[in-house]
């Protein structure tokens, strides 16, 4: 037989037991009162600061785990702790990918540092792409780079919204149109540094559920940024704009094809949608795991409540969806890690069956408490609602299932 297995090695045990440990101690006795506050969760970011967890170093050395499971492991212990301080520690995250995926070495060993401080001075980054009409339809960005011959700078003029850590961020990840006749080709993304003028913070949201994470607008005028704050440089930017413009002319006219479009968003979503199917893992879980304890616990009519298939068989599905969810994660994981090509959209796959399997799950873990599962006396009612937004952020489960229709039929449908 060959060497294939789904075991854990010594440092991947060691690890997850290191966060669970983590998640178990400090993140879920915190987690009502950041809840009802509806803030950032300072203390405790800095508190996984101080012990490395909240840290470039950390996440670099799960990124390039060989077997690509070093970030979903992460991810679903984090968020088995509690989705809103979770998201308010792995938040930065994403504008890390947003450089990683589209800047050069130089700019990543500029900026990441600066994305998380350190365990004196924490700092937080933010990943600025959705727009008050150009949510799932990136095309419709409107939010302009224009670049300033005179003086070697880019202007950036627009309103970002949705963006985690927006306005309270060290550094933003600003994605821009700078060519409007390309479509979602005419796209670059940009580092705006701390302290820029003309960035500021607009609404800041109140939310359904992840309260304890910061989500707001972010508002863009003048805002002025040096040339080489534009990610992948300028040489790159006028390459590729010069090869779209040819492949439109041949195309007559027209900035969209058949083949797959990229740009700098989706650039970054594409890396980070496993990661997003292991966070909805991590709640699902819990809510799972506290029903299971809960059915065994609690009685009616003289027996455990579990002892009803009604029960039972509503956990076993759970259960059954959980682990079926973590596998797709961590297939995906393994393929992005391996270079494999998601041929079948392996990665929206992923997000989309945890995603949905997370607003399941919980749905059902609060009916299994019944009138207690409704109060927030009881941690499943909040963990229903930060499941909703799994189906929603980094790519709805309609734009998902978009994905996976068009790489399986190689059609454009709509």
């Amino acid at each position: 037989m060959g060497d294939f297995t789904l075991d854990l090695n010594d440092d991947q045990r060691s690890v997850r037991d290191w966060i669970h440990g983590f998640a178990a101690d400090v993140m879920r006795p915190a987690a009502a009162e950041w809840d009802e506050r509806e803030e950032t969760p300072w203390p405790i970011i800095q508190e996984a600061a101080k012990i490395g967890l909240y840290s470039l170093d950390f996440y670099a050395q799960q990124f390039f785990d060989p077997t690509g499971l070093g970030i979903p492991l992460t991810m679903e212990e984090l968020f088995w702790g509690d989705a809103g301080i979770a998201l308010s520690i792995v938040g930065t995250g994403l504008a890390a990918v947003g450089v990683l995926a589209n800047g050069t070495e130089e700019q990543i060993g500029t900026w990441v540092p600066q994305m998380y401080g350190d365990a004196d001075d924490v700092k937080v980054a933010a990943f600025c792409s959705s727009e008050p009409d150009a949510g799932s339809d990136v095309g419709a960005m409107r939010t302009r780079a224009v670049f300033d011959e005179a003086t070697g700078e880019w202007v950036l003029n627009g309103t970002k919204t949705w963006a985690t850590n927006g306005g309270i961020a060290n550094v933003h990840v600003v994605v821009a149109v700078v060519d409007p006749g390309l479509g979602t080709r005419g796209h670059a993304s940009f580092i705006v540094p701390p302290g820029t003028p003309g960035l500021s913070q607009g609404q800041k949201f109140k939310k359904h559920g992840i309260r304890a994470s910061h989500t707001a607008e972010v508002v863009l005028e003048d805002v002025r940024v040096p040339g080489d704050c534009l990610l992948g440089g300028k040489d790159k930017l006028d390459e590729r704009l010069a090869r779209a413009r040819e492949r439109a002319a041949a195309a007559g006219g027209g900035t969209e094809s058949r083949e797959r479009v990229k740009n700098a968003a989706m650039a970054t979503f594409e890396a980070s949608r496993p990661a997003v199917g292991a966070m909805a893992v991590g709640t699902a879980r819990a809510a799972y795991e506290y029903a299971l304890e809960y059915a065994t616990g609690r009685e009616q009519f003289g027996r455990p409540i579990i002892d009803n298939q009604g029960v039972a068989f509503q956990l076993a599905d759970m259960r059954t969806q959980i682990d079926a969810a973590r596998l797709l994660v961590w297939r995906a994981s393994w393929m992005a890690t391996a270079g494999k090509p998601f041929t079948s959209a392996e990665g929206s796959m992923s997000k989309l069956f945890a995603s949905e399997t997370a607003k399941k799950v919980t749905a059902q873990a609060v009916q299994i408490l019944g009138g207690n599962g409704y109060t927030r006396e009881y941690p499943v009612e909040r963990m229903h609602r930060d499941s909703a937004i799994y189906t929603i952020f980094e790519g709805t489960s309609e734009i998902q299932r978009l994905v996976i229709a068009r790489t399986l039929s190689g059609v454009p449908i709509r």
